[in-house]
């Protein structure tokens, strides 16, 4: 059997991107992979630990004893980490920016990237993040870029965490994001950029069937490529 692809689905945060590769995924019954639920465990771990993000020490070996892993299940995947299902506890906003902070250490990086390449190394994955297309995978049959305006996607997060309760001012939430859009474009080691070859998607306005529509097509015009 031919080889299947792996889609590539960068982007900054609440742009759509998770949402969208996940029913990409069910569509085409591949794997997805919540890069970005990776790096939001470990800086959970971490402020769990209480361990300081300047003490590059202390948390690279963190790293390196940490277990984290991700589980298909009903409606999207769950991630564990050492054995605990926290998939509702690495969604606040405060773990949001741990990740972000932890995700600029080199260590941590090395750690979880080759966990992804591991687990998309036969094909058949969609895998969401932010520098899936330029480090993680960068022949990537299929690579997404996946933008939004950043009032579009303060409402967006807003309505994500008004869901489990949480309340949130759109002010504040655009602050937050437009910070960690600053954190994630600057940091020295793989920062968030559209990989070379990478079709950009603005979402701003778009349903999240129009959006999976999109992806379908390249994914379609991709395989028919490589037939």
């Amino acid at each position: 059997m031919p080889r299947q692809l792996v889609i590539a689905i960068d982007g900054p945060a609440a742009s759509g991107k998770s949402t969208t590769a996940r029913l990409v995924a069910e569509r085409l019954g591949y794997l997805y992979i919540d890069t970005g639920a990776m790096y939001r465990a470990m800086g959970l771990k971490a402020r769990r630990l209480g361990i300081p993000l300047a003490d590059l020490a202390a948390v690279a070996a963190m790293a390196e004893r940490t277990e984290v892993r991700q589980q298909q299940v009903p409606g999207g995947v769950a991630t564990f980490l050492d054995g605990e299902d926290v998939s509702a506890a690495i969604r606040s906003p405060e773990i949001s920016q741990a990740a972000s902070d932890i995700s600029t250490i080199s260590a941590v990086r090395r750690r979880l990237v080759a966990l992804q390449q591991a687990m998309g190394r036969s094909g058949g994955v969609v895998m969401e993040g932010r520098d899936i297309g330029t480090v993680v995978f960068p022949d990537a049959e299929v690579k997404v870029y996946m933008e939004a305006s950043l009032a579009e996607r303060a409402r967006r997060r807003g309505s994500e965490l008004s869901a489990r309760g949480i309340a949130a001012r759109a002010d504040e939430l655009e602050s937050q994001i437009a910070a960690r859009d600053r954190q994630d474009s600057g940091r020295h080691d793989s920062p968030l950029a559209r990989a070379p070859g990478a079709v950009v998607i603005d979402t701003t306005g778009m349903s999240i069937a129009q959006q999976v529509e999109r992806v379908a097509a390249l994914a379609a015009a991709a395989k028919e490529r490589s037939s």
